[in-house]
């Protein structure tokens, strides 16, 4: 498989090692030093796209992709406000994208049991939810897109919760605490809490493997097929 890489920050350069191990060739980087100089020839060298950039650049790097034919696996988060636009976009140039919150095999497994955990604790009213978030100092959006996805399932099951707050504790609202310390990886731990008991689930990443593996799985899966895809398709 023939990679161009949109992003050359820790992640990309962790993508390009594990393609580079498992026999793919990244045959095009691009980020702010080359993305002005761009050309729809230079993309056709790969068979896709996987972009692990920045927020203010994505929905650019996703019209160029689009505009070239080129299907795209995008990990990058802080963008989803535009989404329907991106959508729309799709179809019309009846484009090829792949996006996650978090490509993470384990992570995606964990928003499973979150999501099953939420349903369980509709009717038991007695337990306040709420979330942690840790990442390390250079994560640039706050909460992560992985805490959100999180939140809105949560919210998605239990009736009492309207929305999610990284700053009020209200109770429709499941707070958000998002810490940034460190080189983490990445940590996401629910709470319940009642006077009489607490329980939780943690998600803790050791490093950034697991999210490269899962970007070039779904690079894989996204290659030859046209439309909008999640890690859903492939769990």
């Amino acid at each position: 498989m023939k990679i161009a890489l949109f992003g050359y920050g820790k992640m990309g350069k962790e993508i390009e090692t594990l393609a580079t191990k498992n026999n793919h060739e990244i045959v095009l980087i691009v980020d702010s030093t080359n993305s002005d100089l761009l050309t729809s020839s230079d993309l056709k060298k790969a068979d896709v796209a996987i972009e692990f950039s920045r927020p203010d650049a994505v929905i650019s790097n996703i019209t160029t992709c689009f505009n070239a034919n080129l299907p795209i696996v995008v990990g990058t988060t802080g963008w989803h406000d535009n989404f329907k636009s991106v959508e729309k976009l799709c179809k019309q140039k009846k484009g090829s994208l792949f996006y996650a919150s978090n490509f993470s095999l384990g992570v995606n497994l964990f928003f499973k049991v979150n999501t099953y955990l939420a349903e369980l604790m509709n009717k038991y009213e007695d337990y306040e939810v709420s979330l942690e978030e840790i990442h390390h100092l250079h994560k640039l959006d706050k909460p992560s897109g992985t805490a959100i996805t999180l939140a809105n399932k949560i919210i998605d099951k239990i009736d009492r919760k309207k929305n999610w707050s990284i700053l009020n504790k209200n109770k429709d609202t499941v707070f958000i605490k998002d810490i940034r310390e460190g080189s983490v990886s990445g940590t996401h731990i629910i709470k319940y809490n009642s006077t009489i008991d607490d329980i939780e689930i943690m998600h803790k990443a050791h490093n950034r493997k697991g999210f490269a593996q899962g970007a070039i799985i779904a690079a894989a899966f996204l290659k030859d097929k046209k439309g909008i895809y999640t890690m859903n398709d492939i769990i």
